[in-house]
């Protein structure tokens, strides 16, 4: 990956990531780093909503590349990830042939079983890319596919090529930069994780969500931010279905600010728990009366450290 500009530093990687808002640890910055200078790929694994998709596309808008995108999910095939043959284009060509005469069936198959037909999908675009940079490739919650996806992806993690039977090996003359992310939903593979650099994604501690949250919903007051971290830290500590992630606490200041409150009240959280928690279960355990308390608390947090 020698060709692609990479930052000269982990410091450079962290400026990188902070020009377009992601607040990163410096651990993930060092493996980060690495994975770019050592042309490996990036295993990112971790709760959902903590940030493992952000951080390829702000890979992608960083490096000035293109960001390919691979959604994985159940049944997903070489058809929908890799590649497909043009099947209408095919046969015009073969009617084409047989009306003037051309018909013979190994120069046919020779013809139409070429690049030409090729209807490239995410992992060939990637390997292949119609302007010549390489991208960066996003294989997005690999835990939702099937685990003979996971075999396949072997040969693109390992040699950044696919192997096509009626036209052979295809590989990248630029390899991209390739994320990986997972939720965990179930074990990734040993033979995935072992070709790439891991990184478990976490939580952040309050003041990296603090500043994240700063940085995303800039128009929030510095008060109701705090609170809205120091809350959402202490529902972290529940026993809930789903904890809220990164994701949710801005999507929660973000809807406290447009109902115009400056400060968490009991009244505000039991009525935006939506914007929260995402399963009635979870929503259950936060009544009006264990909301005051967590209001109290977190007030009381935020006016001592202030």
């Amino acid at each position: 990956m020698t060709s692609l500009k990479t930052p000269a530093s982990v410091d450079e990687v962290l400026q990188l990531l902070a020009a377009h808002d992601y607040v990163a640890e410096r651990r993930l910055a060092t493996t980060l780093f690495l994975s770019l200078r050592m042309g490996r790929p990036l295993f990112l694994e971790g709760e959902a909503g903590v940030g493992k998709t952000e951080i390829a596309k702000v890979l992608a808008q960083g490096l000035h590349r293109d960001l390919v995108r691979l959604q994985c999910y159940e049944g997903l095939d070489t058809a929908n990830a890799v590649y497909e043959w043009n099947y209408p284009r095919q046969m015009i060509e073969i009617r084409l042939a047989e009306a003037a005469g051309q018909a013979n069936k190994e120069q046919l198959s020779g013809s139409i079983f070429t690049e030409r037909f090729l209807i490239k999908r995410p992992l060939l675009q990637a390997l292949q890319p119609d302007d010549g940079r390489a991208p960066v490739l996003l294989i997005d919650e690999l835990d939702r596919a099937d685990e003979p996806f996971e075999a396949y992806l072997l040969e693109v993690l390992s040699d950044f090529q696919v192997s096509i039977p009626e036209i052979g090996t295809i590989k990248a003359k630029e390899p991209p930069l390739v994320v990986i992310t997972s939720n965990r939903t179930r074990e990734i593979h040993d033979a995935v994780k072992r070709r790439c650099l891991y990184h478990w994604v976490d939580y952040p501690d309050k003041a990296r969500e603090f500043e994240i949250v700063r940085r995303k919903v800039p128009q929030a007051g510095e008060r109701l931010s705090k609170e809205v971290v120091a809350f959402v830290a202490r529902l972290r500590a529940m026993d809930l279905f789903k904890l809220p992630g990164v994701a949710e606490t801005i999507d929660w200041t973000r809807s406290l600010t447009e109902l115009d409150k400056t400060n968490l009240d009991p009244e505000a959280v039991v009525t935006t728990l939506g914007v929260l928690l995402k399963y009635q279960d979870d929503i259950a355990k936060l009544d009006a009366q264990t909301a005051a308390r967590l209001v109290e608390e977190v007030r009381a947090e935020v006016a001592r450290v202030s």
